[in-house]
């Protein structure tokens, strides 16, 4: 009888991300997958060929979530620099949930694996690129509607909007003081005049 799947995907992709995230890939047994998502070593390996292709399947989640839908939405919901001070302030307010760890799961896996592991490599490379596309993004339209200086040079001031956000996102892993988040912030604002 062939194998049948029993389960929603994307809650055990939920469930796999948040476990990834919280512990990183290496520390993050089987044993602890099929506890967090609730199914079974053997539907793991059917759904998924190992603990690899899993946890690529979860960071590919975790990115349509965390990076192309959140940024999505910021830039529905905001003019162009409110936009970009959005990302950066919703990169230090609590978890939605209590089971959602604080920091960056793509930081986190940049750190871990992107050193040695050219297939994770490249793939933190292009979601970073696409929130410094944000950023690139939202300066030329804030440019167009004159709410900052023309004169700003977008490419560079993009790259270094991505570079103070990679840095808070790794600050919000620890128990960082609320002055350092709030100067972060602000130099980000001061980039944009």
């Amino acid at each position: 009888m062939p194998w049948e799947k029993c389960y929603d995907e994307t809650e055990v992709l939920d469930s796999a991300m948040k476990a990834f995230w919280s512990k990183g890939y290496e520390a993050t047994s089987l044993q602890e997958l099929v506890k967090a998502t609730g199914i079974n070593r053997g539907s793991i390996y059917n759904a998924f060929p190992g603990k690899r292709t899993l946890f690529m399947r979860a960071l590919e989640h975790y990115d349509r979530i965390y990076r192309i839908e959140h940024l999505q939405e910021i830039a529905e919901k905001h003019a162009p620099v409110e936009a970009i001070i959005t990302v950066f302030k919703t990169a230090v307010t609590n978890p939605i949930d209590s089971d959602t760890p604080w920091g960056c799961l793509l930081v986190n896996t940049a750190l871990e694996l992107s050193p040695h592991d050219p297939e994770v490599a490249e793939f933190v490379d292009h979601s970073l690129r696409g929130v410094e596309a944000f950023f690139y993004a939202r300066i030329e339209a804030a440019k167009q509607d004159k709410t900052i200086n023309a004169s700003l040079d977008s490419e560079s001031t993009a790259k270094s909007l991505l570079s103070l956000f990679l840095g808070l996102r790794v600050l919000t892993r620890i128990n960082v003081r609320q002055t350092t988040i709030e100067a972060v912030t602000s130099q980000a604002r001061m980039m944009l005049k």
